[in-house]
């Protein structure tokens, strides 16, 4: 794609990049039919390359976006199907991030588009404001149907149990059992530690059952993944440099082989630190160094290799592949190679490659578009015959549960449950053998 940006746009470094990446776009159209909004909605303008183009015209002429491309940018998921596809590597995600970060500079939105995203952003990062706002939502739920259409999937939203906070995320050392075979971080994020918290107290037998000493690191908190998919800049950067520190202070106290992620969404803002921070000169190398040591806990688990796994009638699995894992972090086999040494029959859904609607905010921002993508994968699970649906990140088990008509675990759970942790408690009990 040629660009025409003036010398003095291409002073700033952002521009560079954007040059870089829009330059590398051939125009040739396979990036429409993975794309999961245009293929609900047929319109170019709702595909990567129509909205590189708007991205284009916006950059180039220096000015403020308007309505029209802010309503296409907000509709793409940040799925990053269209990386996975794309023959010329041309780096979406880093471009539309670029983008939303000059929408949130130059572009003034509804008052209840402002207050909404004020309130997701003030909200989900903090575990303990999270957890009150739930069960808020939940004292809401008889009112739901007199409340806005965005508020009232907000209140559906909620779960009908909240977990107690878990005693595994505050800051601690657990030893490795055996002889210590690693000695890694695990994140134990912010909006998953609320709805699941089952999930890192897996995740932690699972890595120390195997070898692994555990730290969950003070400091550590929400990956920024949230703020910086709203163009929040400041406050997706000042998360990230807040990790970077608390994950050096545990290398430097005793040495770290890994920062372990259970949430795939996560992991893929982890492992993008060093180009976050790439121009600033006092973190770049440090950010760099952590985006480095970031790992899914699946590869960690593909490392160690499972120790003897067995489950008596173990059910059949349908693995529903996260965006941020298969395409963000192109993380394909490890996940579904792991289930299978488990014991586990493993289906695949059609249409794997669809995002399920969850992405980040994205049920709550646009429940339209998301509600149409969360019945079809729904269907695509449910026609696989399985009885479980697993999946390696917290948005997608929030958005598939109930829909799919299964029960929706985490990868890490299976495992631990594999390996002689217990039976995750969203699978119903095993039926009794018949009488002899």
């Amino acid at each position: 794609m040629q660009t025409t940006f003036t010398a003095a746009q291409m002073a700033d470094p952002r521009i560079q990049d954007a040059n870089d990446i829009l330059r590398k776009c051939v125009h040739c159209g396979f990036c429409t039919a993975t794309c999961p909004t245009f293929v609900l909605l047929g319109d170019e303008s709702d595909s990567p390359r129509g909205r590189i183009y708007m991205i284009k015209d916006v950059l180039e002429k220096g000015k403020p976006a308007s309505p029209g491309v802010v309503k296409h940018v907000d509709r793409c998921l940040s799925c990053l199907s269209c990386m996975t596809t794309c023959p010329s590597g041309v780096n979406y995600m880093h471009l539309i991030d670029q983008t939303r970060a000059r929408i949130q500079e130059t572009y003034t939105r509804p008052l209840a588009d402002r207050l909404l995203r004020r309130l997701l952003a003030f909200v989900v990062p903090n575990p303990s404001l999270f957890r009150l706002s739930l069960i808020g939502a939940r004292l809401a739920r008889p009112f739901r149907n007199l409340l806005p259409g965005r508020m009232k999937g907000m209140v559906a939203m909620a779960p009908d149990r909240i977990a107690a906070a878990s005693a595994v995320d505050k800051p601690q050392v657990f030893p490795a059992e055996g002889s210590r075979r690693l000695r890694v971080a695990l994140m134990t994020g912010c909006a998953q530690q609320v709805l699941r918290p089952a999930i890192n107290e897996a995740t932690v037998r699972l890595l120390t059952r195997h070898g692994c000493e555990v730290v969950v690191a003070a400091g550590a908190g929400c990956c920024g993944a949230l703020v910086h998919h709203m163009g929040h800049e400041t406050d997706s950067l000042a998360a990230a440099r807040a990790n970077i520190t608390a994950w050096e202070a545990v290398a430097d106290d005793g040495g770290l082989d890994a920062v372990v992620i259970n949430a795939s969404g996560c992991g893929t803002q982890v492992k993008d630190y060093g180009f976050m921070l790439r121009e600033d000169s006092a973190w770049a190398e440090r950010a760099a160094r952590v985006a480095g040591l970031a790992k899914d806990v699946s590869e960690v688990m593909t490392e160690l290799g499972l120790n003897d796994a067995h489950v008596a009638a173990p059910p059949v699995i349908a693995y529903h592949s996260a965006c941020s894992m298969q395409h963000g972090q192109r993380l394909i086999d490890p996940p579904k190679r792991l289930l299978r040494d488990a014991g586990f029959e493993v289906r695949e859904p059609a249409e794997g490659h669809l995002c399920c609607g969850s992405a980040g905010t994205y049920n709550l921002l646009q429940p339209e578009l998301a509600a149409r993508l969360q019945e079809r994968k729904a269907g695509n699970l449910k026609a696989t015959g399985a009885a479980v649906v697993a999946t390696g990140n917290i948005g997608c088990m929030v958005q598939l549960t109930g829909a799919a008509g299964m029960p929706v675990v985490h990868t890490a759970e299976l495992l631990d449950w594999a390996t002689g942790g217990p039976r995750p408690a969203a699978l119903p009990l095993a039926k009794p053998p018949p009488p002899a």
